[in-house]
């Protein structure tokens, strides 16, 4: 046996080594294949990022939000890196059955390590596969975040973590039975009925079993490392190495998720002029070898845990987007035209081939198959990814804050629609109206801009208008961004005048923009129609740094002398979407804000006393959080501490909520299409949301209150929901209770209403 068993594991260590080496370099030449990314925005701050790596592995920041997943994936993953050396010692095994490792071997605190870790590595892997199981769609449906995973290549890992564990235990067992551990002690202090049971074995039959566990471990690693070796895209394996650099290299040194802004177009590693574009610019992706070199490694890196398809809006009604899926398909396209791709194959932009017949003829016919399938198509053209895959998602984030490993999907998803919107004019046709309003008035709806300033005429204070009643933003607190959803939408327009209200009540100064402003571009940008973004986002820039008091060259960049103005460059929105597109994605054009929510202002002055909630809004409240609120810009606490303070209310809080909570369908530019697949997103979330029996559905963004009041009306012709339910901004509350009982309209403000002091 001894001598078996030392063969069979030196011939599997040799040829294991080689191939895993091979597959790395194979991986590394895979991902050069990638577009450069912007110099620095992925090696900016070394120190931070090993920090940010270290922290969220040690501290399994993302898979601990699962409860007992997160423990028991932890010992697995740290088990597998800290328990390297019994390698080593099972290697020393096999010459000499009481071999230990020199000055470790006899350590207690590391023996103690050893048998702590390597224990509760088989309980936790024990754990994951019961979890499997229980979560095993065995019938065809959704309900599994396993559906669709490669289930034989998860099995095969877990019964190799699960071997190589038992091995460990039985070694170390085997260790102490030889070394005659006759009483308790700390090195095993697991194991020891373990040792003590062995002890009444001879010691040919302890030799034997030390060369048989030995054997076996060494074994189960190499055939593992040899077959992962051979098999580069089987991520559920390789996302233990690649999570590494995957987390590293992700967008926000510090850790944070890759939401908010939308990444600059760019070609070749440089941004795009859209102004005076090259010749050889690549307008988005429509060939797997344009994503850039990141995206390829979040490809390889998805381990097919299916988190982000348990969260994913559009999976959860019916829709063919499943962010996993999605990923797992680039990865495996990816993979497999490689071969074509390193040979010198590609396409130029005239679709001719760039590479010679003598290059491709060594190149397999598989890989030459899967470079002649389109990147974007439907079943019938062979498509890697389907249009309505592409056009399902609601850019809502779900997918990118449950990743454990950090994959930028909207990243990717908003890349190829780019492609599709700007160079094939294919994507549904709902949006082109959409789009025509924004580059003929300035807003979806395609109203004239005198509408903007409208509502002001509905409110029985008046509300200053830049460069009319007052000369610029020095003589105010605020810039008040209403956005085109709180100036031009009936429901929209009961939150602006509400918010208007409360900050007149509580003596802040603010101003509005005078109807020339533009939409931000949130829809078109992530529509896909990075140009039209860039227009209206340049003219609004011009327009709001005018606003500040910064004078402009007639490039319309702000003059050193004046960058610096009077006043602090704040802004307040009740459109989650403007807010993010003024606070992070106007910087890229030119434009820096300090931008903040009315959740957030409002809050404030409740905090400081100068809005006091009196009169009870009686019933049971559920608050739904903006995707673009929440998820993307982490503001959960401030419509909630609102809430709150109303007297009589009692919030109660839906099962989706936070971090998982469940887009209303909007986002994405969906608020412009048509739904004809599945069940509406938005009835879904209003179906969670009657399910806690509320009087007030309450949310703190226009799209949302729209399309939440859009499916509890229809609800209510139903007879699905009482009639009585309403469906409110967080503002529109405020305001019912800050009135006092005396004097229910609010024509006056409250007499006990202090006396104004300026806002920090």
């Amino acid at each position: 046996m001894q001598l078996a068993a030392i063969i069979v594991s030196l011939v599997l260590i040799v040829v294991g080594v080689a191939l895993f080496a091979r597959a790395v370099l194979q991986i590394v030449r895979y991902m050069r294949l990638g577009q450069p990314v912007p110099a620095g925005t992925r090696t900016d701050q070394p120190a931070q990022r090993t920090l940010t790596v270290v922290r969220e592995f040690l501290g399994h920041t993302r898979m601990n939000r699962w409860g007992v997943v997160g423990v028991a994936h932890w010992f697995v993953a740290v088990g597998f890196f800290s328990l390297l050396l019994t390698i080593v010692n099972a290697i020393g095994q096999l010459f000499q059955a009481d071999w230990l490792l020199p000055v470790l071997g006899d350590w207690a605190p590391y023996n103690v390590f050893v048998e702590f870790i390597g224990t509760m590595t088989v309980l936790g892997i024990l754990v994951l596969i019961g979890i499997r199981q229980l979560s095993h769609p065995r019938k065809p449906g959704r309900k599994s975040r396993f559906a669709g995973s490669n289930f034989g290549q998860a099995y095969f890992v877990e019964a190799v973590i699960l071997i190589v564990g038992v091995c460990i235990f039985m070694l170390h067992a085997l260790e102490g039975a030889q070394h005659h551990v006759d009483s308790y002690e700390a090195s095993f202090f697991i194991s020891y009925p373990v040792v003590s049971w062995l002890e009444g074995m001879d010691l040919s039959t302890l030799q034997n079993l030390t060369y048989f566990f030995a054997g076996l471990k060494i074994a189960t690693s190499f055939i593992w490392m040899i077959t992962v070796a051979l098999k580069t895209d089987m991520g559920v394996a390789w996302h233990r190495f690649l999570a590494f650099p995957n987390i590293w290299f992700k967008r926000d040194a510090a850790g944070g998720t890759s939401l908010g802004a939308l990444l600059p177009m760019t070609s070749g590693g440089k941004p795009i002029d859209f102004t005076d574009p090259g010749e050889d610019d690549v307008f988005g992706v429509s060939q797997v070898e344009q994503f850039s070199w990141k995206g390829l490694l979040d490809f390889s890196t998805c381990t097919e845990c299916g988190r982000c398809q348990s969260q994913c809006p559009a999976w959860n009604t019916g829709k063919p987007l499943s962010p996993k899926l999605l990923i797992m398909s680039l990865r495996d396209h990816a993979h497999a035209k490689a071969p074509y791709l390193l040979a010198g194959g590609g396409k130029t932009m005239e679709g001719e081939e760039k590479a010679s017949a003598e290059q491709l003829k060594d190149v397999p016919a598989a890989a030459l198959a899967e470079a002649g399938r389109p990147l974007i198509g439907t079943l019938e053209e062979n498509g890697v990814i389907d249009p309505d895959v592409l056009w399902s998602c609601t850019t809502c984030g779900a997918c990118v804050e449950q990743c454990p490993v950090d994959i930028e999907h909207v990243d990717h998803i908003v890349d190829m629609r780019r492609y599709q919107v700007m160079i094939e004019s294919s994507f549904p046709s709902e949006a082109g109206t959409m789009l025509k309003n924004l580059e003929k008035k300035g807003n979806p709806w395609g109203l004239a801009k005198k509408q903007r300033l409208e509502w002001t005429k509905e409110v029985d204070f008046d509300v200053p208008v830049v460069g009319k009643d007052i000369e610029d933003l020095t003589e105010v607190e605020y810039l008040y961004w209403v956005g085109c959803a709180g100036a031009l939408e009936d429901r929209a327009k009961k939150t602006t005048k509400a918010f208007a209200e409360l900050l007149h009540m509580a003596g802040v100064k603010f101003a509005i923009m005078g109807g020339d402003e533009k939409c931000t571009g949130d829809s078109a940008r992530r529509l896909g129609n990075e140009p039209l973004f860039q227009e209206l986002g340049m003219e609004n820039v011009m327009s709001l740094n005018a606003a500040f008091g910064e004078e402009m060259d007639d490039d319309g960049k702000v003059l050193p002398e004046s960058a610096k103005p009077k006043s602090a460059k704040k802004i307040v929105a009740t459109c989650p979407h403007c807010l993010n597109t003024l606070g992070n994605e106007y910087p890229q054009l030119g434009g820096d804000y300090e931008v903040i929510h009315h959740t957030q202002l409002l809050q404030h002055l409740v905090d400081e006393g100068r809005l006091t909630p009196v009169t009870p809004v009686e019933g049971i409240i559920t608050y739904h959080d903006p995707c673009y609120l929440g998820r993307h810009n982490k503001i959960y606490t401030p419509p909630r501490e609102i809430i709150a303070a109303v007297p009589g209310v009692r919030n109660e809080e839906m099962h989706r909520h936070k971090e998982r909570g469940f887009c209303c369908g909007a986002g994405g530019a969906r608020m412009w299409m048509e739904e004809r697949i599945g069940k509406r997103i938005n009835n879904e979330r209003v179906d969670e949301a009657l399910s806690v029996n509320p009087d007030i559905v309450s949310t703190a963004c226009p799209f949302c209150l729209v399309m939440l009041t859009d499916s509890v009306n229809g609800k209510k012709n139903d007879g699905k929901a009482k009639e009585s339910i309403q469906v409110v901004d967080v503002a529109q509350l405020l305001l019912d209770s800050v009135k006092t009982p005396a004097d229910p309209t609010g024509e006056a403000e409250p007499e006990t209403a202090p006396e104004p002091e300026p806002v920090k």
